[in-house]
C-alpha cells in the first residue's frame, strides 16, 4: 500500500510519518480490506491541528475522514477513530459489495468546472449571463448501484455524489437533504 502523508504549511516529522502508517495500517487491517493507497494531511489554523485522511479501496469506493484537536498526534487520532468507526459501520456492505462485483469499480471521465462567485463582483448587473470558468478539470464518476453510491457518500462525507446508474445505464446523482435524509435524482 502506499502512504502519502504531508503538512501544509508544517513540517511532518519521521516519527509521526511511521505512527501514521503504523496506526492507519492497523485500522484496515481489522476490517479486512484491501487499499490501495491512502493520502494523510495535515494542516494549522489558528491553534488547531487538522487531519484528513483519504483511502482508496481495491473495490474503487473511497473512504473519508477528517479529526482536529490542539495536538498533531491526537488529531490524527481523531482522525483515525472516525475512519475505523466508518469502516466498522460498512464492513458487512463492503464484503457484500465486493462478492457481488467481481472486478473493481468502472469509472468514466468527465469535464468539471469551477464558475467565478457573482456576488464576490460587487456589481449589480452582470454583464453577461455566461459564467466566468475560473478553473476547468478532469473527474471521474463512478459505474455503481444506487446502494453502493449511497455507502461511497457516506464513506466519503460528501454532501453529493453524481455516479452511472449500473441498472439503467444513465447518471444518477444522490444528495444529502436539509432533513438529514437522502435524496436521490434519476432522470
Amino acid at each position: 500500500m502506499r502512504y502519502q502523508i504531508t503538512g501544509k504549511h508544517i513540517d511532518i516529522g519521521d516519527a509521526l510519518q511511521e505512527h501514521v502508517t503504523t496506526e492507519l495500517g492497523s485500522v484496515l487491517d481489522k476490517y479486512g480490506q484491501r487499499p490501495t493507497d491512502a493520502t494523510v494531511v495535515f494542516s494549522k489554523a489558528a491553534h488547531e491541528y487538522h487531519c484528513e485522511a483519504n483511502v482508496h479501496l481495491s473495490s474503487g469506493l473511497n473512504a473519508a475522514a477528517k479529526g482536529s484537536a490542539t495536538e498533531i498526534y491526537a488529531a490524527f487520532e481523531s482522525c483515525a477513530e472516525k475512519m475505523d468507526k466508518q469502516l466498522r459501520r460498512y464492513k458487512r456492505r463492503l464484503k457484500d459489495h465486493h462478492k457481488d462485483r467481481p472486478d473493481p469499480v468502472e469509472h468514466i471521465g468527465a469535464a468539471s468546472y469551477i464558475l467565478a462567485n457573482e456576488a464576490d463582483s460587487g456589481d449589480d448587473e452582470p454583464e453577461t449571463l455566461q459564467p466566468i470558468i475560473v478553473a476547468e478539470m478532469q473527474t471521474r464518476i463512478p459505474s455503481l448501484s444506487v446502494g453502493e453510491a449511497v455507502m461511497q457518500m457516506e464513506l466519503a462525507g460528501a454532501p453529493v455524489l453524481v455516479f452511472r446508474n449500473e441498472k439503467k445505464d444513465g447518471v444518477n446523482v444522490v444528495y444529502r437533504r436539509d432533513d438529514g435524509n437522502i435524496g436521490w435524482i434519476d432522470p
